[in-house]
């Protein structure tokens, strides 16, 4: 079907291009599922995990399995016959959204876990301004971690082919089809313009919050070590 509809004039070289980078991915997310589980369950049975460790494992492993198991998921729905779709074959932006928010959860778990046996925890004392700063990071977390699910949206409904001009949208600030969908709830999710609007304003955000944050990070007095996590975060977030 999808080859009927879409790709009827593809070559046999185009086809294998497209099949070795969905092949290579699967593989590549198998070895990363086999080289986090092994060593722990190496670890597991040497006796070198305290009890906190091995729930922080078991969770971490879950995680590696149900991203796989979303993977699938997400596949199967490019796979699937669509009689209210009259454009392109494309896999749920909704699974495709999931599929990467799980990712993003799974790294940064892991990474955050590294991180805590690796290197010691700073003491640093509760001042006001402190907590605010922890507040504020959690915050721009949230913020960012949303901005990169709606891109997932953008990229699932091919929301970044409706309009190529910045900051406007085409010769307007906002797009006349914003609200086209019936019910309005359904714009968010499903309305390429919508999607595209919704991402345009969350990079907006995420970028701001994240300048915020290091304005403010530097009225306090900060190890090294977090001055420079700030630091870094500001120019990926630029760079991004």
């Amino acid at each position: 079907t999808v080859f009927n509809s879409l790709n009827h004039d593809m070559t046999l070289t185009e086809f294998k291009f497209i099949w070795y980078m969905e092949y290579s991915h699967r593989m590549w997310g198998r070895v990363v599922g086999l080289a986090y589980i092994l060593p722990a369950a190496y670890f597991w049975r040497k006796g070198w995990l305290s009890r906190p460790m091995k729930g922080c494992v078991l969770a971490l492993c879950g995680l590696v399995c149900f991203q796989g198991l979303l993977g699938w998921y997400m596949v199967k729905s490019g796979l699937e016959e669509k009689p209210d779709s009259y454009d392109i074959p494309r896999v749920s932006q909704y699974r495709l959204a999931a599929h990467l928010g799980s990712a993003l959860v799974l790294y940064s778990a892991s990474l955050w876990t590294g991180l805590s046996l690796l290197l010691p925890r700073h003491k640093l004392p509760e001042t006001q301004q402190l907590l605010r700063l922890r507040q504020f990071a959690h915050g721009t977390t949230a913020l960012i971690f949303l901005t990169a699910l709606s891109g997932a949206f953008v990229a699932g409904l091919d929301a970044g082919l409706v309009y190529n001009s910045f900051p406007k949208m085409g010769e307007r600030w906002i797009p006349d089809d914003l609200l086209a969908f019936s019910p309005m709830l359904r714009n968010i999710f499903e309305n390429p313009t919508t999607v595209q609007f919704d991402h345009r304003i969350l990079g907006i955000a995420s970028v701001t919050a994240v300048t915020a944050l290091y304005v403010f990070s530097r009225k306090i007095p900060l190890p090294h070590r977090t001055r420079m996590a700030v630091t870094s975060l500001l120019a990926v977030a630029c760079m991004q």
